[in-house]
């Protein structure tokens, strides 16, 4: 899996986390998020930030038992006009114990894959922080741009994610629904190196597996890696008005198929 330099995912968690909450302050502290029903963007706050605060004090700490897991949540202000300080508070922590001397140290990784824990944990960050900020431009009617670069480094975490050897006991309907008898999905980003741009999906009776690269497959879907991002953590539709940047060739029932059972417990 491609990851990004460790510096440049730091800053791209402060950064967007600010961007979240511009957003908020724009849409307003009960508005309704359309990309996250039954959210608000006081929700969004609140989890971002608490989730970010967890993870720095994970990683600080050291945590490899997960018995020993923090148990308490870093508390959400009641005035919505400290808002954007908690958030830059909470994202400039988690970036700073995501350190280069903590890159390698033993730290808990809730997917149970060859990751360290801390570099677990800053891709989980990242895309926290640029799949809530989208809610929250949502929310406002705000335009979100997503680098292609960070894009599809967060595809490569999020298909690591559903084939990681802990998703069939936390979501075991979804693991399930994810097999099959050899079914092929291509997704393809037009302004990425191919090298770092492109994940095959392959659905085995014994679960779904991913490699990089282009191969011929059932489908391809093809597009901007920030829409790929987006579709595939269920923020645009693979089809339709809001989706037109993206091209689908082969069966779309299939790709449809795999976005309607991939979807994460805070969705």
């Amino acid at each position: 899996m491609t990851e990004l330099h460790a510096e440049t995912a730091r800053r791209a968690i402060v950064e967007h986390t600010r961007r979240l909450a511009e957003s908020v302050a724009a849409a307003g502290p009960d508005a309704e998020v359309p990309t996250a029903p039954k959210w608000t963007t006081a929700d969004l706050v609140a989890h971002v930030g608490q989730t970010q605060n967890w993870v720095a004090e994970l990683i600080e700490r050291r945590v490899t038992d997960p018995a020993r897991l923090p148990t308490e949540m870093a508390v959400l202000p009641t005035d919505p006009g400290a808002w954007p300080a908690w958030l830059s508070e909470s994202a400039q922590r988690v970036a700073s114990a995501c350190s280069d001397d903590a890159l390698d140290a033993p730290v808990f990784n809730a997917a149970g894959d060859e990751r360290s824990g801390t570099r677990f944990w800053l891709s989980s960050m990242l895309n926290e922080a640029v799949v809530h900020g989208f809610d929250a431009a949502s929310a406002a009617d705000r335009p979100a741009d997503v680098d292609a670069g960070i894009a599809a480094a967060l595809i490569g975490n999020h298909l690591a994610m559903l084939t990681s050897p802990t998703w069939a006991m936390q979501r075991p309907e979804s693991a399930h629904a994810l097999r099959g008898t050899g079914q092929t999905l291509q997704w393809r980003a037009t302004d990425v190196a191919d090298g770092a741009g492109a994940w095959f999906v392959e659905r085995l009776p014994d679960g779904a597996t991913w490699r990089p690269g282009t191969r011929q497959a059932d489908v391809t879907v093809t597009g901007p890696a920030r829409s790929l991002l987006l579709v595939l953590t269920r923020r645009l539709p693979l089809t339709g008005r809001e989706a037109t940047d993206l091209t689908v060739e082969g069966d779309t029932g299939l790709a449809q198929h795999w976005l309607d059972h991939t979807a994460h417990a805070s969705n």
